[in-house]
């Protein structure tokens, strides 16, 4: 099975039509696109790579901003 998307302008009402049209063929199916939901160990993973970045970010331009200040 092979995936085809469209992309169409839905306020014109002939793109609505032929679209209706090839869905009532019944050759083609309408599917729902399911955005990714990260899990909650994919979440705590990024806190962990966030936390550990801004952590050494601090580390690292504390001089830089020291001299500035």
């Amino acid at each position: 099975m092979c995936t085809v998307t469209l992309e169409y302008n839905q306020s014109n009402a002939l793109a609505r039509r032929k679209l209706a049209a090839l869905l009532a063929t019944g050759l083609f199916i309408q599917k729902e696109i399911k955005t990714d939901v990260p899990t909650p160990e994919q979440l705590q993973a990024h806190r962990e790579l966030r936390d550990a970045a801004l952590e050494h970010s601090r580390k690292t331009m504390s001089p830089i901003i020291a001299r500035y200040l």
